[in-house]
């Protein structure tokens, strides 16, 4: 069986703990270190002037050829790991270098407010109407 299809949260997000154990995730972020003996990489996003980090298990993409300082979307499920609060068993890692993140950010609000209002819309259509 398929796991869920994955939404969209920023790194800031995930590390809030947020995100439930085992949910599929899709996120974003600058590659900043990677232990290959180990398996883990780490990615960095800016927001608010802070810098936010998210853990990688990459186990099951690699072979993997890291490029440090290079953007990366990642699909994966969350899982509690010791050391760290969040990490992300990535299925998916591709290097995304050159990508505006500051539209893709815009992007992935405009597709929320979208799911929130078609959600909405199919509430009101559920509703039985009044019977007169």
């Amino acid at each position: 069986m398929l796991p869920a299809a994955a939404v969209f949260h920023f790194p800031w997000e995930i590390i809030s703990g947020s995100i439930q154990e085992g949910e599929s995730v899709r996120t974003f972020g600058r590659l900043v270190s990677y232990q290959s003996e180990e398996s883990r990489a780490t990615l960095s996003a800016q927001h608010a002037s802070k810098e936010h980090n998210v853990v990688v298990h990459t186990l099951f993409v690699e072979p993997f050829n890291p490029i440090i300082g290079a953007q990366y979307i990642v699909l994966g499920e969350t899982e509690n790991a010791e050391g760290v609060s969040v990490m992300i068993r990535a299925r998916l890692m591709n290097c995304v270098d050159g990508v505006n993140i500051a539209l893709l950010q815009k992007a992935i609000n405009e597709q929320r407010r979208f799911f929130r209002e078609r959600e909405c819309k199919q509430a009101k259509d559920a509703q039985p109407a009044d019977a007169t």
